[in-house]
């Protein structure tokens, strides 16, 4: 793996339900390195602290990989790397192989998978149909937040190195389904809670559907 393209934002304000809403979705590519710092891409734009930045959502990461996909899902679009919202675009990243908990090297950074992104309505926006939500979440491949461990410059053609894995844990995808299943794996869920890296509100909401 490696990373194909650097993303950041400025501030961009929408109209939703007629109400005006700030969002920094709208990333593109730099040609120059991004620092990872530990709550965040700095000079990157982040508008709800809540839901994105952080100690837990630092770096988001999606594998342009899938680009072809969706290019053919929304030929009207205007298509250029950090098309999801993501800060890395990373080549040849498969989330069904990523781990929750690995530890990878990128560049001067050091980051570790902590969870999948899950869409919102600033993502329908950005592709004009809130029908790309649920579309999202059927198709299984969401990327992934990563908390920095070690700060660091991260530039375009920087290797995806994984340094360490968890001896138990699930991936990227298998997390992402057991958010969204109606019917949830009792044994994910039973590993998933027990996972320190996710954080703690996230563990808890699902530890109320193990059995």
């Amino acid at each position: 793996m490696y990373v194909k393209s650097t993303n950041i934002s400025k501030p961009k304000t929408i109209l939703w339900h007629n109400t005006q809403v700030s969002t920094g979705i709208f990333k593109t590519p730099v040609a120059k390195a991004i620092f990872l710092g530990k709550n965040g891409i700095i000079n990157d734009y982040v508008a709800d602290k809540k839901v994105h930045g952080g100690a837990y959502k630092a770096c988001y990461m999606f594998s342009a990989d899938h680009y072809p996909y969706w290019k053919k899902m929304y030929p009207h679009l205007k298509w250029s790397w950090g098309m999801f919202g993501e800060n890395l675009t990373i080549k040849d990243m498969n989330d069904t192989q990523i781990m929750v908990g690995d530890i990878y090297k990128i560049g001067e950074a050091l980051v570790q998978v902590t969870q999948p992104r899950e869409p919102c309505f600033k993502f329908g926006v950005k592709f004009e149909s809130q029908n790309i939500i649920k579309q999202f979440v059927d198709y299984g491949y969401p990327g992934t937040y990563v908390k920095v461990l070690e700060e660091g410059l991260v530039s375009n053609n920087d290797n995806v190195k994984l340094v360490e894995r968890l001896k138990k844990s699930l991936s990227v995808a298998q997390l992402y389904n057991l958010i969204f299943a109606k019917n949830k794996n009792q044994d994910l869920l039973k590993i998933a809670v027990d996972l320190e890296v996710i954080p703690q509100q996230k563990r808890d909401k699902l530890k109320g559907f193990i059995i």
